[in-house]
């Protein structure tokens, strides 16, 4: 993992603001507060933030309701498989947590071209905390067309932290087992 370059901070942080209003979108619905942002030509083209609870669907994350989003609009324009693959080559992703080991693994394969995240993920990361499949799917895989990316951490880690610290004071709604009483915000 990397570290961003105090010139680029301030783009990037603008790219990571809005993965933020995602994140407190999510946070909002009860979800574990995770938004991310996807970047091609320096525009924004796809959002996302968790949506686990809400569809009762392990696999929503914020990447992957993003990464949906935008492939399903491809996919409507018409565009092939192989156009697909080169746009998704120029894209970039702004995420407010390191994404997880499933969601490495899918950006590793639609071949994203970089990752800026904000805090590390402790528990589950896929680029560097846990695994790093941003780098390790390319050299270990027998598929010749997974990509690893670069990937980059700490970008307004203290901001996505707050997230999290706000939505497990609360209690989570969603847990089997909640350790404390839910608030209600």
């Amino acid at each position: 993992m990397d570290l961003v370059d105090s010139g680029d901070s301030l783009y990037h942080c603008s790219f990571m603001k809005l993965a933020i209003q995602e994140a407190n979108l999510a946070l909002e619905r009860l979800e574990v507060p995770v938004g991310c942002v996807i970047v091609k030509n320096e525009k924004v083209i796809a959002s996302g933030s968790n949506r686990t609870n809400e569809t009762r669907n392990a696999t929503r994350h914020a990447e992957m309701v993003a990464i949906d989003s935008i492939l399903q609009q491809w996919q409507r324009d018409g565009l092939s498989q192989v156009d697909i693959a080169k746009r998704f080559s120029e894209c970039v992703l702004y995420v407010t947590c390191e994404p997880c080991i499933m969601c490495a693994a899918a950006l590793s394969f639609i071949g994203v071209k970089e990752v800026y995240y904000g805090c590390p993920n402790d528990k589950f990361g896929g680029c560097g905390s846990i695994l790093s499949l941003h780098s390790v799917i390319s050299e270990h895989s027998n598929l010749a067309d997974v990509k690893g990316f670069k990937c980059t951490g700490g970008i307004m880690a203290s901001e996505a932290v707050s997230l999290f610290q706000t939505f497990y004071e609360r209690g989570n709604p969603n847990a089997p087992n909640p350790h404390r009483a839910v608030v209600q915000p």
